[in-house]
């Protein structure tokens, strides 16, 4: 996938969405493997982290701390960049097709096993990522802005130990990470174009599960 220039040293997970808002109706497609048959790619969760508060529940909190009550430790702890991944979520909602599309976690980063699961649907793929005819795609610049900077060498690190442990699960075709230009490139499916790792077979998800926690948090959906 091609994507677009952000930034001069853009993080990731700012070229993940990069590649999603300029085909956002590419198949849920991140390097994440399983065993060696063909299938499409998904991602799962790696963090266990507070609830977020729902877009209702936030709407109010802003009414609450204009003045009729302090504002609570979960309305103080928000970031920019929650905050920006919360528009993307209210737009996604109410414009681009998806009522159900879930709340960002508290680190602002979404919520991809929830997401992926959402455009495994059949006939909801197109547009889970953007929203439909790209309607959303604003606000998701806007999060790619806002996310905070990465420490590279770390993320390396953690993707590595992840497919490291995948192919020590039964996913033998996981590849390793790279490093370009500074910034920490996933691994996973060797032919991301034509996936050859089959994400849905129970070896996969067994893999999945025992690795999950390698992945540093904002790291799932890359690989």
């Amino acid at each position: 996938m091609s994507s677009p220039t952000i930034s001069p040293s853009p993080s990731p997970t700012r070229l993940r969405l990069a590649a999603l808002v300029a085909a956002p109706v590419l198949a849920l497609s991140v390097a994440c493997g399983g065993d060696d048959s063909g299938g499409a790619r998904s991602s799962d969760d790696i963090a266990s982290v507070p609830q977020a508060p729902s877009a209702s529940q936030s709407t109010q909190d802003a009414q609450d701390t204009q003045g009729t009550r302090a504002p609570d430790s979960r309305t103080a702890g928000k970031s920019a960049f929650y905050d920006a991944q919360l528009a993307y979520v209210q737009c996604m909602r109410a414009k681009g097709g998806y009522p159900d599309f879930p709340d960002p976690k508290l680190s602002g980063y979404l919520d991809w096993k929830k997401v992926n699961a959402i455009g495994s649907q059949p006939g909801r793929n197109e547009g889970i990522k953007g929203g439909k005819n790209g309607v959303c795609v604003p606000e998701l610049r806007k999060t790619m802005t806002a996310e905070p900077k990465r420490d590279q060498q770390k993320d390396y690190e953690s993707m590595l130990a992840h497919a490291q442990c995948m192919r020590d699960n039964g996913v033998s075709r996981f590849t390793n990470p790279t490093m370009s230009g500074g910034n920490a490139q996933p691994g996973g499916d060797p032919n991301p174009g034509s996936p050859v790792i089959d994400i849905e077979s129970p070896a996969y998800e067994q893999a999945r599960e025992a690795c999950k926690g390698k992945l540093l948090e904002g790291l799932d959906g890359m690989q």
